[in-house]
């Protein structure tokens, strides 16, 4: 896809959430249940089930999906996604790339050791290795457009509200 394109497929879409704002929100959702045994959650996903479990560092064996790890998974599906979009409305030809995303817990936040220990990530990066010939000056921009307009990047970066609640059956 080249940038004509990419303005072709979104030019319609965007006058239709200039004419009526409204019709922009998308709600997402996500599913998951308890079917498998242990400490374990099982979230379907668009490739179907992943089994999530404990990571090592709070008991877990590693034979399970991290919920962190997926969550720094999602990260990166967005951010890439993101910037070969900026990177084709700018007309950057990226002949490949590498991204990686990385951040740190302290377990003993999430384990109940010490209240002064964080539950979370620290500052999370997302490194982009990028085989390309375009200059500095256009890298700089298309990280900074990658960024701000990345929905789980800035989702991080400024937390939505949440609330986990007891649903009636």
């Amino acid at each position: 896809m080249d940038a004509v394109q990419l303005r072709e497929l979104q030019a319609p879409l965007k006058q239709r959430y200039r004419d009526d704002p409204a019709s922009a929100c998308a709600r997402m959702e996500a599913h998951a249940d308890f079917s498998d045994p242990g400490v374990t959650c099982t979230v379907q996903t668009w490739s179907g089930p992943a089994r999530a479990g404990l990571h090592p560092a709070t008991g877990g064996d590693g034979s399970d999906a991290c919920s962190g790890d997926m969550l720094l998974q999602a990260l990166l599906a967005c951010t890439g996604v993101t910037m070969r979009s900026v990177a084709t409305a700018m007309g950057v030809r990226i002949r490949s790339a590498r991204l990686t995303a990385r951040g740190d817990m302290d377990a003993r936040g999430t384990l109940g050791v010490s209240r002064e220990a964080p539950v979370g990530f620290g500052p999370i990066t997302v490194d982009a290795e990028l085989d390309t010939d375009a200059d500095e000056a256009t890298l700089a921009t298309l990280g900074r457009l990658t960024e701000r307009y990345c929905v789980v990047a800035q989702s991080l970066a400024s937390p939505p509200q949440l609330t986990v609640r007891r649903a009636a059956r």
